[in-house]
């Protein structure tokens, strides 16, 4: 197989000092906006980490008049510039459910959410109408300069199969393929409400982002889900489910998908939670390729517990865990920041904050051998 060019992950110049752990709030309810939600993480091209995430109203999903903002830290997440809103708009719009794919090629970076009117994900009618208030609509922002300025797009038409009702994308970050016949290609993962059902699917682009398609349908019994590239440029689907994550594989860069199987190593609330590859641009030979890390809270009854976990053999087997907060938390999604440093950026409390965790492998503990 042979690797695309997405750049290394060395560890750029400004990150910030290797302390095993720190955390810091980027947000806080009812400081600026009564409810912050729904987190997105990434590191760019350049090495800047962006947060994302939903300044709401309410605590009520779309649709509802609802801001995706946008915080930016050029020193490897010591500290933070104010919030910038990428997107908003006057009542009743609203955009939500921010997620980040970067290209590591030309470093432009993606920053997907819904965009809803008068429905959200359950009451949305079907169709593709650009304009039609009742679709919950696709839509991206991108950066050409590394998060500083939007611009912003509407992909309905190109991912939605009309006869579908809602979709969105799923919050936290896509990922770019590395490795085997599609390196290069972008996918972001959506939610899709079909036939009573939730299903989940792979948006992806083999252009650097001119152009996107959905590939198929896995579930029913899917909802919020992310995906990882495995040693092997297989790609592995990771579903939130309860009482446990399920999984399926993708053999084709995500256009087709295996039949989902439950995960009883990976307990599940029902809530969004993060899987990556501990080194991405490590070699196919290279032991640190099976390296995960997943998140989520750790509980099959409450959004409680907040966990990462460490596998050494693609996800077959979770052998390190350690707890980011044992009380109440929600979603949390986790980027590598390079030379064995990691962003998890989660709903801490009940709904009260959006914070930052910053941790590296010492942190974790015992590790792979």
């Amino acid at each position: 197989m042979t690797a695309c060019a997405p750049g290394s992950s060395a560890r750029p110049s400004n990150i910030a000092p290797e302390v095993p752990y720190t955390q810091r709030v980027l947000a806080r309810s009812g400081e600026g906006a009564p409810v912050y939600r729904i987190p997105a993480l990434t590191m760019t091209k350049a090495g800047s980490v962006l947060a994302s995430y939903d300044a709401r109203p309410s605590g009520n999903d779309l649709p509802s008049h609802i801001a995706v903002m946008l915080r930016r830290s050029t020193d490897g997440g010591r500290t933070f510039a104010p919030p910038i809103t990428v997107l908003a708009d006057t009542a009743p719009f609203g955009f939500g459910d921010p997620s980040f794919v970067v290209d590591r090629v030309t470093g432009r970076i993606f920053l997907f959410y819904a965009a809803g009117v008068r429905q959200g994900f359950f009451g949305a009618h079907a169709g593709v109408g650009e304009t039609d208030p009742e679709v919950l609509h696709a839509d991206y922002s991108y950066s050409d300069d590394d998060g500083r300025s939007w611009r912003h797009r509407r992909i309905t038409a190109q991912i939605k199969d009309s006869v579908w009702g809602g979709l969105f994308a799923s919050s936290g970050e896509g990922i770019q393929l590395r490795h085997g016949p599609h390196a290069g290609r972008l996918i972001q993962q959506y939610a899709i409400r079909y036939k009573g059902a939730n299903w989940a699917a792979s948006a992806y682009s083999d252009d650097h982002g001119e152009h996107w398609r959905m590939g198929q349908l896995v579930g029913p019994g899917s909802d919020e889900n992310k995906v990882v590239e495995l040693a092997d440029g297989t790609v592995m689907l990771n579903i939130r489910a309860k009482p446990m994550r399920r999984t399926a594989l993708s053999h084709d860069g995500g256009a087709t998908w295996s039949l989902p199987r439950d995960e009883p190593l990976l307990p599940d609330p029902g809530n969004n939670g993060s899987i990556i590859r501990v080194a991405p641009d490590a070699a196919t030979t290279d032991a640190r390729a099976h390296w995960l890390l997943f998140s989520n809270t750790e509980s099959t009854t409450a959004r409680v517990n907040l966990t990462v976990k460490l596998s050494c053999d693609d996800g077959r087997t979770w052998p390190v865990r350690r707890t980011i907060e044992a009380g109440p938390s929600a979603y949390s999604t986790l980027t590598p920041l390079g030379n064995g440093r990691f962003g998890l950026l989660y709903e801490g409390g009940d709904y009260a904050t959006i914070t930052l965790a910053l941790f590296d492998e010492r942190w974790l503990g015992a590790g792979c051998r």
